[in-house]
């Protein structure tokens, strides 16, 4: 086929998954795998191969993945349910002290954010925001704002979070390197986050009643009834897992004493140092030298994941009176909620592996690079792009990587470009989140926004948010 006719086939292929998302409210997993077939079918890839091709696609990315995406959230629950993360927020805001509390939560959302996806941090660390807005009397959106926004920041860029991770895959990255480069940039632009976000809650937006009189105490004298927060859309929200229902947040109990702030911090910060660790001694070490062998095999994400799950059983559950039988239920009560993530990524795959095999992808390859604009600037554009239609930054991130990865490949890249290309992928992602995506429906009803006032307050955040990151991800272009 010519290059016309596929690219034709791949911008229709595009429109259709858009479409079955959007306005067919498919989940995102059958609508790739749907239009997988479909593109794949009409761009001439042979029945016979068919099959083959699907499960290539699937079986090379989840081959990788799978494995880090559980092994995360697992990290993620147990530090959850300990009750580690009320207590790690709570010392950072007596570190900080009063009149520094949004910078504090600002902080706890950074660093919970790296082991806990999006939404599950956003309900453990509101009732916290809740009830220092309480005290303070001051708006809610005050502290709410800077801590979403920084949550969503690591979810966008960072591994273990599956967007991330699956990008990395994709393309040929270091998820040493992204780390490694991508710490310093996302904690930059949540510090950029924190400071706009002052800006943006000197005036105070209407608020819902009914989260009003949950916040302050007040009585409930107009508005709806009161009932839990409503229901999110039921597609992925703005990292790409399914929230089907939100109630209002509750601050968890738990029947054993909260782990310190030092315990916490060292079993967040663990998994990557030793991811840290293998990428310096691959780069810095003589190869074949024991040293170098040794931190090879303990920077690989996933034994450092593994490992780091063994610690929080054992510190954050058995060594504070937690039974065998009730870590392995608190270890498997993290895989249901990541279940269809983890499809969706490998679904990501699966349309990437037919761009490649239908020759679409190198035709696509060719315009792009007919355009001029730097392969950072194209990866950046088209997360973007497919982030404002679709709403899931998983999806555009899994999308666009499936798209690229054609050209990234031909311009051959180094290791550390590809990790920039990474992270600027990222950055596109981040941005734009507003009514379609699910994220943005969560945090605002959590909050008590109308619709208007997301959009001047969280969309425009997050965008900010957005360009700053590709900013920063480009200044590093020419030191690597």
């Amino acid at each position: 086929m010519s290059h016309t006719t596929l690219l034709l086939i791949a911008v229709a292929g595009v429109a259709v998954l858009l479409l079955l998302i959007l306005k067919g409210k498919v989940q995102p997993f059958v609508a790739l795998v749907v239009v997988s077939i479909g593109v794949a079918l009409v761009a001439g890839v042979p029945a016979a191969d068919l099959v083959k091709t699907i499960e290539d696609g699937m079986g090379a990315t989840l081959g990788h993945i799978a494995t880090i995406i559980a092994l995360g959230a697992m990290i993620g629950r147990i530090i959850e349910l300990s009750g580690g993360a009320h207590a790690f927020a709570h010392s950072l805001i007596e570190k900080f002290g009063s009149r520094r509390t949004p910078l504090a939560l600002t902080v706890a959302g950074f660093v919970l954010g790296i082991p806990v996806f999006f939404e599950v941090g956003l309900i453990i660390l509101m009732p916290i925001a809740y009830g220092v807005a309480r005290a303070a009397r001051k708006p809610l959106l005050v502290y709410a704002l800077p801590m979403g926004a920084a949550m969503l920041t690591v979810h966008a860029f960072l591994p273990p979070h599956p967007g991330a991770v699956a990008v990395i895959e994709a393309i040929g990255a270091s998820q040493g390197l992204v780390l490694l480069m991508g710490i310093p940039v996302t904690a930059v632009v949540v510090l950029l986050g924190y400071l706009v976000s002052r800006r943006l809650t000197r005036r105070e937006y209407p608020m819902d009643p009914v989260v009003r009189a949950e916040v302050y105490g007040e009585p409930v004298t107009d508005g709806p009834s009161p009932t839990p927060a409503a229901a999110a859309p039921g597609t992925p929200d703005g990292g790409g897992h399914a929230t089907a229902v939100l109630t209002k947040p509750v601050t968890p109990r738990t029947d054993v004493r909260p782990p310190s702030f030092g315990m916490v911090l060292t079993l967040i910060v663990t998994p990557i140092l030793l991811i840290l660790l293998g990428t310096l001694g691959q780069n810095l070490l003589a190869e074949g030298s024991a040293l170098r062998a040794v931190l090879t095999v303990l920077g690989a994400p996933m034994v450092a994941l593994l490992i780091d799950v063994t610690l929080c059983g054992y510190f954050l559950g058995a060594r504070r009176g937690w039974s065998r039988v009730r870590i392995a239920e608190v270890m498997g009560s993290a895989l249901p909620p990541v279940a269809m993530v983890i499809l969706v990524a490998g679904a990501g795959g699966v349309f990437g592996k037919v761009l490649v095999a239908s020759g679409i992808g190198n035709a696509v390859a060719d315009v792009l690079e007919r355009t001029g604009f730097p392969v950072l600037l194209l990866a950046f554009l088209t997360s973007l792009a497919l982030r404002a239609a679709q709403g899931s930054a998983t999806v555009a991130l899994i999308t666009t990587a499936g798209i690229l990865t054609p050209l990234l490949h031909r311009a051959d890249l180094s290791t550390g470009q590809l990790s920039l290309v990474a992270l600027a992928m990222g950055a596109g992602a981040l941005a734009l989140s507003h009514i379609n995506d699910a994220g943005y429906w969560m945090f605002t009803k959590l909050t008590g926004l109308d619709v208007a006032a997301g959009l001047r307050t969280w969309t425009v955040l997050t965008t900010v948010m957005g360009l700053s990151g590709f900013a920063l991800t480009a200044c590093m272009w020419p030191l690597v």
